[in-house]
């Protein structure tokens, strides 16, 4: 019949022929079987995809290395669990500490620390590299926007990670605001100038307004409550609460399902300018103001994220004459002035305009730029 027509080559069965085949008893289990190995490897496939797919995801966004990979070299796992208490939670931090403040540690012998630290040594990349190897490690590296894209076309891109930019200036000069945009911002994808991270948000000022977040969220067509639930707020209160916050942070950082972007600190000598008065007590302000410094700067390259400063400034009453006033200072010194990659300062425009201008930066050229404070943040000002 038909089925004599088709060629004994030919790659199709008929319809009965192939009924016929399924229906015999003896084919049955045949069919059943090479279906099942089809399934499985489909399966296997899909697992290796996923398999690989969650380890590139892992390297990408994990530029650190955790404490429990020192097990492997044979460290106690009692003594990694005085280290993370400590706040010592990658390998990284571990090659930035002093060996002092380890030796500080309860628990933990001279012997302990030169086993840990040697450990967490072949564990990190802490030595030399050529340039090209550094170019390469520098593109995991972002910039958040800061919603004006004059302001970042000035900033070189944004606010960039593994770097602390500040900004400082008198009040109602947009220090805050442009914190509160930035919030928001490092939520968003890269594509609208974020970095689909996480926010902690430090406040020694108490100028941190919920409503604001929501406000600049709605204009930027995000859930509000969405971003308000990204961003890990902390009041603090004097200069050593904020050295316990960021010990915090860098838990919060490493144990969080999601990772972080940004971390604001608004502003970051209103505690030490309380805390601490007059000469007799400079030096010791400025050491632990340079210990916090050091902390923020280990932060940001450690986990890959930008952190903003806000400073406070000083007026000089005789530093000049009375037809040429001299601009504000900020405060905090030399030791603040050297651990700041990028330094801007903020000044009143007209009526909602504030001018921003590049005071330091080992990269960009002195330039200045008008932006303008608005209900969805910050944007472009008309020079």
């Amino acid at each position: 019949g038909s089925d004599q027509s088709l060629p004994a080559t030919s790659p199709h069965l008929s319809l009965d022929r192939f009924r016929s085949f399924s229906e015999h008893p003896l084919h049955l289990p045949i069919m059943a079987e090479a279906i099942g190995q089809v399934k499985r490897k489909a399966a296997g496939a899909v697992a290796e995809a996923v398999a690989e797919e969650e380890e590139v995801f892992q390297e990408e966004d994990l530029p650190y290395c955790l404490v429990e990979k020192l097990q492997e070299a044979g460290i106690n796992a009692a003594d990694l669990k005085k280290l993370k208490d400590a706040g010592y939670n990658t390998t990284q931090s571990i090659c930035f500490a002093m060996r002092k403040d380890l030796l500080n540690i309860k628990g933990l012998s001279d012997q302990k620390v030169d086993k840990i630290v040697e450990a967490a040594r072949k564990n990190s990349s802490a030595g030399f590299v050529t340039c090209t190897q550094l170019v390469e490690r520098m593109k995991g590296r972002f910039s958040i926007s800061t919603g004006a894209s004059k302001l970042d076309q000035m900033l070189g891109g944004g606010m960039e990670s593994c770097a602390i930019t500040e900004l400082f200036g008198e009040f109602r000069c947009g220090k805050t605001q442009v914190c509160h945009s930035l919030a928001v911002m490092a939520q968003l994808p890269p594509n609208l100038g974020g970095a689909n991270g996480k926010v902690v948000y430090i406040d020694t000022e108490g100028t941190f307004r919920p409503e604001r977040i929501r406000q600049i969220a709605e204009g930027k067509g995000v859930s509000p409550e969405a971003a308000m639930d990204n961003i890990v707020y902390a009041r603090c209160y004097t200069s050593e609460h904020l050295d316990q916050l960021l010990l915090e942070a860098a838990s919060l950082m490493v144990n969080d399902e999601d990772r972080f972007s940004l971390v604001i600190v608004d502003s970051i000598m209103g505690g030490f300018r309380v805390d601490y008065s007059g000469r007799g007590e400079l030096a010791d302000r400025q050491q632990k103001l340079a210990k916090v410094m050091s902390k923020l700067q280990k932060m940001s390259e450690e986990f890959n994220v930008a952190v903003v400063l806000t400073n406070q400034v000083m007026a000089d009453p005789g530093g000049g004459c009375a037809f040429m006033p001299t601009h504000p200072k900020p405060i905090g010194g030399h030791i603040l002035a050297h651990f700041s990659t990028t330094r801007v300062m903020l000044r009143k425009g007209r009526a909602e305009q504030r001018v921003a201008k590049i005071y330091d930066s080992p990269s960009l050229p002195e330039s200045e730029c008008v932006f303008e404070i608005y209900g969805g943040g910050v944007r472009n000002g008309s020079d």
